[in-house]
């Protein structure tokens, strides 16, 4: 049986990069006509709403607890229960990868761990793998277990994720697309109450949310999900093209949103963060990219900011509690440390 080319890198919790070059540029070769679309939508579509994106107006005005989150993970311990009780956040996103499917009693019991003393608001992030993504029927097996499983307490789901990175198992927009069909049919058929987010895209590559989000696919997002990391641009005022800085990036995923027939303007944001200096091999970049706990602090706080007064962001998850090259509070060592940005992090959960 030859080896998988999908590898899980368990200190940054990501798929390590393909090293089978030749594998990939196969599995790209064969959608290339995907990408041609991919290009030919873009040109139309991304040059009317960067000039139509100043033109639509945001209409939410929540208070900061219903506006942010956090991730939690499974893997991450019962530690975690302890600690959103203590930032006081009622958001919570959790993984459940398809991968682990024959797990998923403990991944309910670990997500219902969270309501004992208040109720939260919880996003199921089912994310995928290459098995399920090439055999529907197995998809549509294991997508009714987990509606099962949840409905009666979890009532949004993020359909996949980071789509746009072969490394997570899709190769092309059009794979991504005949997966979240099969989470929809299901949905309309069995579990009507439910929401589905997608389509999931990381960075700022939005010519992929043009495919997902115009296309002549029967599919509808009821929430749109995007993973907006601006981590390497440094600040979030930094731009990107020379004018797309963080306000300018929302503006435009917005727009894409009021344009599109897939989906309404509720956009949330399921993961951002910055890496942490000085945490390999935890840190999901290379060093370059590294902040201090200080600056990840400062750039937090003014990353949602932005998000709340543009108006238009109408969650943002923070990634994630525990994470000792990313997130809020440091397990290295089997101690339990919180780092300047969990306290700065609970001050703004208290803020208006």
């Amino acid at each position: 049986m030859s080896k998988s080319p999908f590898i899980w890198d368990k200190y940054s919790d990501q798929p390590s990069v393909i090293k089978d070059k030749s594998y990939k540029k196969k599995m790209r070769k064969r959608y290339i006509f995907d990408y041609i679309i991919m290009l030919f939508s873009s040109i139309l579509v991304l040059p009317i709403s960067i000039i139509m994106m100043k033109f639509f107006k945001g209409n939410q005005n929540i208070t900061n607890k219903d506006f942010i989150g956090i991730g939690v993970n499974l893997d991450k311990g019962n530690m975690q229960q302890k600690l959103v009780d203590e930032l006081n956040v009622q958001n919570l996103i959790i993984r459940l990868p398809l991968r682990d499917i024959e797990n998923i009693d403990l991944y309910v019991e670990f997500a219902k761990s969270f309501n004992k003393t208040s109720n939260k608001n919880i996003l199921l992030n089912i994310m995928q793998d290459r098995e399920h993504i090439e055999n529907k029927e197995l998809l549509k097996k294991d997508l009714d277990l987990i509606f099962s499983k949840f409905s009666s307490f979890v009532f949004e789901y993020q359909i996949a994720t980071t789509i746009n990175r072969a490394k997570w198992g899709f190769f092309a927009v059009q794979e991504y697309l005949s997966f979240y069909k099969v989470a929809q049919d299901l949905r309309d058929k069995k579990y009507k109450d439910l929401k589905l987010l997608g389509p999931s895209v990381i960075d700022f590559e939005y010519y992929y949310n043009v495919r997902a989000m115009f296309n002549f696919y029967n599919i509808k997002y009821d929430k749109l999900s995007a993973l907006l990391y601006v981590d390497r641009r440094g600040k979030p005022t930094n731009t990107q093209y020379g004018f797309f800085d963080t306000k300018n990036k929302i503006d435009l995923l917005y727009s894409l949103c009021k344009l599109s027939s897939k989906v309404n303007d509720e956009i949330y944001i399921t993961e951002v963060n910055w890496p942490i200096s000085n945490t390999a091999p935890y840190a999901p970049t290379s060093e370059k990219e590294c902040v201090s706990n200080e600056l990840y602090t400062k750039y937090m706080n003014e990353y949602i900011n932005i998000a709340k007064n543009s108006r238009k962001i109408k969650r943002v998850y923070w990634h994630q509690l525990i994470a000792p090259g990313y997130g809020l509070v440091d397990n290295r060592d089997g101690k339990i440390v919180k780092l300047p940005q969990f306290y700065k992090f609970k001050e703004m959960l208290n803020e208006n």
